[in-house]
C-alpha cells in the first residue's frame, strides 16, 4: 500500500502536523526525510529497512552518503538528505560559544565534545577564549600538511603547525586556547605523539603570551587529559 492510500489520520506528515512529531516511530521519522518508497515498498517501509540494515539509528546517524546509496531505493537526492538531517542535529546541539566559559578541563572537553561525537575519523578541535575564559571561536582546525612547517604530530600521525595554530588563536582575539581530538575506537589512552604535541604547543603559547588551558582526548561516552610529554 502507498502512503497516499492510507488513511489520512494514519499518514506519517499529516500525523506529524496533528500530533507533533513525538507521536511518530523512528522510520515514520525517517520515512518524511525519505519523501517516497520503491515498487513494492512505500516510504515507511523503505525507512524500517534502512534502519534496520544498519542496526539502529545510531550507527545509520553514522553512516556516509555513500552507504546509504548502496542501499536499493536510495538514491543520492535521498541520502544527501538523510545525512544532512542527522548532521544539523548534531550542529543543533551545540550551544552558542559565547555562552560558554572554561574553567577547567571538563569545561573544556565539553565545549570541544559536540564537535568531536559521532565522527568515523580523528579531527583536531581548537577552543579559543578570551583572559577570562569566555569562549569566542571552538572548531575543527585544519592543520599544515607536508610543507616542512609542521612543528610536531596530530594524533593520527599528521602533521601539526603549532605556528599555524597559535596564528589562528591571535586571529581570533584570543588570549587562552585548549585542544582536543578524538579517538573514534574509543580508547582514551593518549599516545606518545599526543603528549609530544601537548608539550610543544605548551612551551610554544608561552613565547607569545597565550595560555593554553589543555588537550584532551573525546570518545564517544568519555575524555581524557593528555599530560605533556617530551619523550623521542
Amino acid at each position: 500500500m502507498r502512503l497516499k492510500d492510507l488513511p489520512t489520520h494514519e499518514r506519517p506528515r499529516e500525523r506529524a502536523l496533528a500530533s507533533g512529531v513525538e507521536a511518530l516511530a523512528d522510520r515514520e521519522l525517517l520515512a518524511l526525510l525519505l519523501g517516497s518508497g520503491v515498487p513494492g515498498s512505500d516510504a515507511v517501509d523503505l525507512a524500517g529497512q534502512l534502519i534496520a540494515r544498519h542496526g539502529g539509528l545510531y550507527d545509520l546517524a553514522r553512516a556516509a552518503p555513500a552507504e546509504l546509496v548502496a542501499h536499493a531505493g536510495i538514491g543520492p537526492a535521498k541520502a544527501a538528505r538523510v545525512c544532512a538531517a542527522f548532521h544539523l542535529g548534531r550542529r543543533a546541539s551545540r550551544p552558542p560559544p559565547a555562552r560558554r566559559a572554561v574553567a577547567s578541563t571538563a569545561a573544556l572537553a565539553a565545549v570541544a565534545a559536540p564537535h568531536l561525537r559521532g565522527l568515523r575519523t580523528e579531527r583536531v578541535v581548537v577552543i579559543v577564549c578570551d583572559g577570562g575564559g569566555t569562549v569566542l571561536r571552538a572548531g575543527p582546525f585544519s592543520p599544515a600538511t607536508g610543507d616542512g612547517a609542521s612543528d610536531g604530530a596530530s594524533s593520527d600521525g599528521s602533521p601539526l603547525s603549532v605556528r599555524e595554530l597559535l596564528a589562528h588563536v591571535l586571529r581570533c582575539g584570543g588570549s587562552a586556547f585548549g585542544l582536543a581530538h578524538n579517538h573514534p575506537d574509543g580508547n582514551l589512552e593518549p599516545s606518545r605523539a599526543d603528549r609530544q604535541v601537548t608539550h610543544r604547543v605548551q612551551e610554544a603559547a608561552g613565547l607569545v603570551g597565550l595560555r593554553f588551558l589543555d588537550h584532551v582526548i573525546v570518545t564517544e561516552k568519555s575524555w581524557r587529559r593528555v599530560e605533556p610529554g617530551q619523550g623521542s
